[in-house]
Protein backbone atom coordinates (compact mmCIF):
# COMPACT_ATOMS: atom_id res chain seq x y z
CA UNK A 1 0.00 0.00 0.00
CA UNK A 2 1.28 3.05 -0.93
CA UNK A 3 1.64 6.09 1.74
CA UNK A 4 1.80 9.55 0.71
CA UNK A 5 0.68 11.28 3.54
CA UNK A 6 3.82 13.48 4.03
CA UNK A 7 7.49 13.43 3.92
CA UNK A 8 9.90 11.97 6.50
CA UNK A 9 11.40 14.85 8.91
CA UNK A 10 15.23 14.16 8.36
CA UNK A 11 17.33 13.49 5.27
CA UNK A 12 20.46 11.25 5.65
CA UNK A 13 22.91 11.87 3.52
CA UNK A 14 22.42 9.05 0.99
CA UNK A 15 18.50 10.26 0.59
CA UNK A 16 19.67 13.88 -0.42
CA UNK A 17 22.63 12.31 -2.56
CA UNK A 18 20.69 10.34 -4.71
CA UNK A 19 18.58 13.36 -5.42
CA UNK A 20 21.34 15.34 -7.61
CA UNK A 21 18.99 18.56 -8.51
CA UNK A 22 15.87 18.85 -6.46
CA UNK A 23 12.90 20.82 -6.96
CA UNK A 24 12.18 23.58 -5.01
CA UNK A 25 9.21 24.33 -2.77
CA UNK A 26 7.60 26.48 -0.63
CA UNK A 27 8.47 26.68 3.28
CA UNK A 28 7.21 28.42 6.12
CA UNK A 29 9.09 30.50 8.32
CA UNK A 30 5.85 31.92 10.13
CA UNK A 31 4.59 30.29 13.56
CA UNK A 32 1.00 31.10 12.42
CA UNK A 33 1.40 30.14 8.57
CA UNK A 34 3.37 26.90 9.73
CA UNK A 35 0.40 25.95 12.45
CA UNK A 36 -2.48 26.51 9.54
CA UNK A 37 -0.58 24.20 7.55
CA UNK A 38 0.22 21.37 9.22
CA UNK A 39 -0.87 19.32 6.45
CA UNK A 40 1.40 20.47 4.26
CA UNK A 41 4.21 18.97 6.07
CA UNK A 42 6.70 18.12 2.94
CA UNK A 43 7.31 21.84 3.00
CA UNK A 44 9.58 21.15 6.58
CA UNK A 45 12.23 19.38 5.32
CA UNK A 46 15.82 18.92 3.80
CA UNK A 47 18.62 21.69 3.99
CA UNK A 48 17.66 25.19 3.30
CA UNK A 49 18.20 27.78 0.79
CA UNK A 50 17.49 31.06 1.82
CA UNK A 51 15.20 33.04 -0.99
CA UNK A 52 15.22 37.02 -0.58
CA UNK A 53 12.67 38.86 -2.36
CA UNK A 54 13.29 42.34 -3.32
CA UNK A 55 10.04 43.26 -2.81
CA UNK A 56 8.81 44.92 0.73
CA UNK A 57 5.58 42.85 0.87
CA UNK A 58 8.69 40.53 2.26
CA UNK A 59 6.97 36.35 1.44
CA UNK A 60 6.65 34.18 4.31
CA UNK A 61 8.38 31.58 2.33
CA UNK A 62 11.84 30.49 1.45
CA UNK A 63 13.00 27.86 -0.68
CA UNK A 64 13.43 24.22 0.36
CA UNK A 65 15.49 21.29 -1.61
CA UNK A 66 13.16 18.24 -1.07
CA UNK A 67 12.24 15.20 -1.98
CA UNK A 68 9.14 15.88 -4.72
CA UNK A 69 6.78 13.62 -2.65
CA UNK A 70 4.32 16.24 -2.50
CA UNK A 71 0.52 14.58 -2.28
CA UNK A 72 0.28 13.42 -5.63
CA UNK A 73 -2.10 10.61 -6.10
CA UNK A 74 -0.19 7.86 -6.64
CA UNK A 75 -1.31 4.61 -8.94
CA UNK A 76 -0.30 1.00 -7.81
CA UNK A 77 0.86 -0.99 -10.14
CA UNK A 78 1.07 -5.05 -10.43
CA UNK A 79 4.69 -5.82 -10.27
CA UNK A 80 6.90 -7.88 -11.95
CA UNK A 81 10.53 -8.65 -11.92
CA UNK A 82 13.30 -7.65 -14.63
CA UNK A 83 16.84 -6.85 -13.97
CA UNK A 84 16.89 -4.85 -17.06
CA UNK A 85 14.21 -2.94 -18.90
CA UNK A 86 14.36 -1.76 -22.77
CA UNK A 87 12.56 1.62 -23.04
CA UNK A 88 14.58 4.82 -23.44
CA UNK A 89 13.42 8.35 -21.64
CA UNK A 90 13.15 11.32 -23.36
CA UNK A 91 11.40 14.92 -22.17
CA UNK A 92 9.34 12.73 -19.76
CA UNK A 93 9.15 12.32 -16.04
CA UNK A 94 8.68 9.32 -14.12
CA UNK A 95 7.26 8.49 -10.64
CA UNK A 96 9.55 6.09 -8.98
CA UNK A 97 9.23 4.28 -5.33
CA UNK A 98 12.62 2.23 -4.27
CA UNK A 99 13.93 -0.06 -1.58
CA UNK A 100 17.34 0.29 -0.40
CA UNK A 101 19.77 -2.10 1.65
CA UNK A 102 23.49 -1.89 2.41
CA UNK A 103 26.06 -3.30 -0.28
CA UNK A 104 26.80 -6.70 1.77
CA UNK A 105 23.23 -6.93 1.94
CA UNK A 106 22.32 -8.96 -1.35
CA UNK A 107 21.37 -11.98 -0.20
CA UNK A 108 18.69 -9.58 2.32
CA UNK A 109 18.08 -8.05 -1.17
CA UNK A 110 17.36 -11.60 -3.17
CA UNK A 111 15.04 -12.31 -1.02
CA UNK A 112 13.25 -9.42 -1.07
CA UNK A 113 13.20 -9.94 -4.69
CA UNK A 114 11.40 -13.61 -4.46
CA UNK A 115 8.42 -11.68 -2.25
CA UNK A 116 8.18 -9.56 -4.85
CA UNK A 117 8.42 -11.97 -7.28
CA UNK A 118 5.65 -14.41 -5.03
CA UNK A 119 3.02 -11.48 -5.41
CA UNK A 120 3.96 -8.98 -2.31
CA UNK A 121 3.93 -5.25 -2.72
CA UNK A 122 7.35 -3.15 -2.68
CA UNK A 123 5.83 -0.20 -1.12
CA UNK A 124 4.97 -2.58 1.90
CA UNK A 125 8.83 -4.49 1.82
CA UNK A 126 9.85 -1.06 1.90
CA UNK A 127 8.71 -0.04 4.78
CA UNK A 128 9.89 -2.89 6.24
CA UNK A 129 13.11 -3.65 4.82
CA UNK A 130 14.41 -0.35 3.20
CA UNK A 131 17.43 2.04 4.87
CA UNK A 132 16.21 4.69 3.03
CA UNK A 133 14.27 7.67 4.58
CA UNK A 134 11.68 7.25 2.05
CA UNK A 135 10.90 4.05 3.65
CA UNK A 136 8.10 6.04 5.62
CA UNK A 137 6.49 6.64 2.57
CA UNK A 138 6.43 3.62 1.07
CA UNK A 139 10.18 4.39 -0.40
CA UNK A 140 8.69 6.74 -2.67
CA UNK A 141 10.48 9.11 -4.11
CA UNK A 142 8.05 10.88 -6.30
CA UNK A 143 8.51 12.52 -10.02
CA UNK A 144 11.57 12.93 -11.04
CA UNK A 145 13.48 13.62 -14.33
CA UNK A 146 16.68 13.43 -15.89
CA UNK A 147 19.62 14.75 -14.01
CA UNK A 148 18.02 14.29 -10.64
CA UNK A 149 19.23 11.07 -9.44
CA UNK A 150 22.80 9.07 -9.31
CA UNK A 151 23.37 7.95 -12.49
CA UNK A 152 22.88 4.30 -12.16
CA UNK A 153 20.21 4.51 -10.30
CA UNK A 154 18.71 7.31 -13.41
CA UNK A 155 20.04 4.34 -15.72
CA UNK A 156 17.82 1.67 -14.03
CA UNK A 157 14.72 3.92 -13.70
CA UNK A 158 14.68 5.75 -16.65
CA UNK A 159 14.95 1.84 -18.73
CA UNK A 160 12.97 0.51 -16.55
CA UNK A 161 9.50 -0.77 -18.21
CA UNK A 162 6.29 0.36 -16.29
CA UNK A 163 5.60 -1.54 -12.99
CA UNK A 164 8.77 -3.66 -13.29
CA UNK A 165 10.54 -4.01 -10.34
CA UNK A 166 14.60 -3.55 -11.45
CA UNK A 167 17.48 -4.04 -9.53
CA UNK A 168 20.31 -1.99 -9.47
CA UNK A 169 23.65 -0.63 -7.62
CA UNK A 170 24.85 2.54 -6.20
CA UNK A 171 27.60 3.88 -4.05
CA UNK A 172 24.30 3.84 -1.26
CA UNK A 173 23.55 -0.20 -1.63
CA UNK A 174 21.11 -2.46 -3.25
CA UNK A 175 18.11 -0.96 -4.80
CA UNK A 176 14.99 -2.71 -6.16
CA UNK A 177 13.08 0.10 -8.02
CA UNK A 178 9.67 0.69 -9.48
CA UNK A 179 8.41 2.91 -12.31
CA UNK A 180 4.73 3.56 -11.85
CA UNK A 181 3.53 6.35 -13.81
CA UNK A 182 5.08 8.62 -16.51
CA UNK A 183 4.60 11.86 -18.14
CA UNK A 184 5.76 14.99 -19.97
CA UNK A 185 8.24 16.97 -18.41
CA UNK A 186 6.64 19.76 -16.88
CA UNK A 187 6.79 23.46 -18.63
CA UNK A 188 8.34 26.67 -16.22
CA UNK A 189 9.19 29.75 -17.75
CA UNK A 190 9.34 33.64 -17.53
CA UNK A 191 7.17 35.49 -19.96
CA UNK A 192 7.87 38.95 -20.38
CA UNK A 193 5.32 42.00 -19.90
CA UNK A 194 5.23 42.76 -23.67
CA UNK A 195 4.19 39.22 -24.55
CA UNK A 196 2.14 38.84 -21.56
CA UNK A 197 0.04 42.15 -22.73
CA UNK A 198 -0.48 41.15 -26.12
CA UNK A 199 -2.20 37.99 -24.67
CA UNK A 200 -4.25 39.64 -22.33
CA UNK A 201 -5.52 41.58 -25.41
CA UNK A 202 -7.00 38.39 -27.09
CA UNK A 203 -10.84 37.25 -25.36
CA UNK A 204 -9.94 33.70 -25.85
CA UNK A 205 -6.77 33.83 -24.09
CA UNK A 206 -9.27 34.91 -20.37
CA UNK A 207 -10.75 32.08 -21.12
CA UNK A 208 -8.79 29.23 -22.06
CA UNK A 209 -5.52 30.43 -19.65
CA UNK A 210 -5.99 30.38 -15.66
CA UNK A 211 -4.20 33.35 -13.58
CA UNK A 212 -3.48 33.89 -10.65
CA UNK A 213 -2.04 37.34 -8.58
CA UNK A 214 -0.50 36.07 -5.29
CA UNK A 215 -0.42 39.67 -3.71
CA UNK A 216 -2.10 40.75 -0.71
CA UNK A 217 -5.43 42.18 -1.17
CA UNK A 218 -4.13 45.96 0.13
CA UNK A 219 -1.59 45.45 -2.63
CA UNK A 220 -4.37 44.14 -5.18
CA UNK A 221 -6.31 47.78 -4.62
CA UNK A 222 -3.93 49.83 -5.15
CA UNK A 223 -3.64 47.88 -8.82
CA UNK A 224 -4.69 45.28 -10.65
CA UNK A 225 -5.32 43.40 -14.36
CA UNK A 226 -8.70 41.90 -14.99
CA UNK A 227 -8.85 38.04 -14.94
CA UNK A 228 -6.67 37.18 -12.44
CA UNK A 229 -7.93 34.99 -9.60
CA UNK A 230 -6.48 36.55 -6.07
CA UNK A 231 -4.83 33.89 -3.82
CA UNK A 232 -3.02 36.27 -1.79
CA UNK A 233 0.91 34.12 -0.48
CA UNK A 234 0.12 34.72 3.49
CA UNK A 235 -2.56 33.09 3.18
CA UNK A 236 -1.30 29.98 1.59
CA UNK A 237 -2.26 27.74 4.47
CA UNK A 238 -5.80 28.64 3.85
CA UNK A 239 -5.93 27.73 -0.31
CA UNK A 240 -2.78 25.54 -1.19
CA UNK A 241 -4.77 22.47 0.10
CA UNK A 242 -7.08 22.82 -2.06
CA UNK A 243 -5.59 24.05 -5.28
CA UNK A 244 -6.78 20.93 -7.22
CA UNK A 245 -10.13 21.81 -6.50
CA UNK A 246 -9.29 25.43 -7.24
CA UNK A 247 -7.22 25.53 -10.51
CA UNK A 248 -6.75 23.09 -13.82
CA UNK A 249 -3.40 21.53 -13.75
CA UNK A 250 -3.72 20.74 -17.33
CA UNK A 251 -4.59 24.68 -18.50
CA UNK A 252 -1.96 27.15 -19.24
CA UNK A 253 -1.47 28.69 -15.50
CA UNK A 254 0.10 32.10 -15.08
CA UNK A 255 1.35 33.58 -11.61
CA UNK A 256 1.70 37.57 -11.00
CA UNK A 257 3.07 39.42 -7.84
CA UNK A 258 4.04 42.99 -7.38
CA UNK A 259 8.06 42.57 -9.05
CA UNK A 260 7.88 38.61 -9.90
CA UNK A 261 9.89 36.86 -7.08
CA UNK A 262 6.80 35.53 -4.86
CA UNK A 263 5.17 34.81 -8.05
CA UNK A 264 8.21 32.48 -8.82
CA UNK A 265 7.87 30.52 -6.04
CA UNK A 266 4.25 29.59 -6.37
CA UNK A 267 4.90 29.07 -9.76
CA UNK A 268 7.83 26.32 -8.62
CA UNK A 269 5.25 25.13 -6.13
CA UNK A 270 2.45 24.72 -8.66
CA UNK A 271 5.26 22.27 -10.62
CA UNK A 272 5.35 20.57 -8.37
CA UNK A 273 1.79 19.93 -7.83
CA UNK A 274 1.64 18.45 -11.26
CA UNK A 275 0.77 21.39 -13.20
CA UNK A 276 1.96 21.26 -16.72
CA UNK A 277 2.30 24.72 -18.01
CA UNK A 278 3.25 27.47 -15.72
CA UNK A 279 4.44 30.77 -16.89
CA UNK A 280 5.81 33.56 -14.08
CA UNK A 281 5.17 37.18 -15.61
CA UNK A 282 8.57 38.62 -15.29
CA UNK A 283 8.84 41.80 -13.25
CA UNK A 284 5.60 41.70 -12.12
CA UNK A 285 2.69 44.17 -12.28
CA UNK A 286 5.20 46.95 -11.83
CA UNK A 287 6.79 46.21 -14.62
CA UNK A 288 3.59 45.80 -16.31
CA UNK A 289 2.68 49.33 -15.58
CA UNK A 290 5.98 50.47 -17.04
CA UNK A 291 6.31 48.82 -19.92
CA UNK A 292 3.50 47.18 -20.94
CA UNK A 293 0.32 49.80 -19.89
CA UNK A 294 1.36 52.91 -18.11
CA UNK A 295 -2.64 53.54 -17.18
CA UNK A 296 -1.52 50.79 -14.00
CA UNK A 297 -0.73 52.62 -10.96
CA UNK A 298 2.59 51.79 -10.00
CA UNK A 299 3.25 51.71 -5.92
Amino acid sequence: MLRVSHLPPIATPALCALKLSLISSLHFSSPSNLHKSSTLSPFHTFVPQTFTPSSPHRSPFTFKRLSPMLGHPCPKGTASFSASGNTTGGSREILVQHLLVKEDDLKVLLDIQQRVSRGEDLSDLAVENSICPSKEEGGMLGWVRKGQMVPEFEEAAFNAPLNKVVRCKTKFGWHLLQVLSEREESVLQEIQTDEFHAKMQDPNFLEEAQLIDVREPEEVAQASLPGFQVLPLRQFGSWGPEIATKLDSQKDTYVMCHHGMRSLQVAKWLQTQGFRRVFNVSGGIHAYALKADQSIPTY
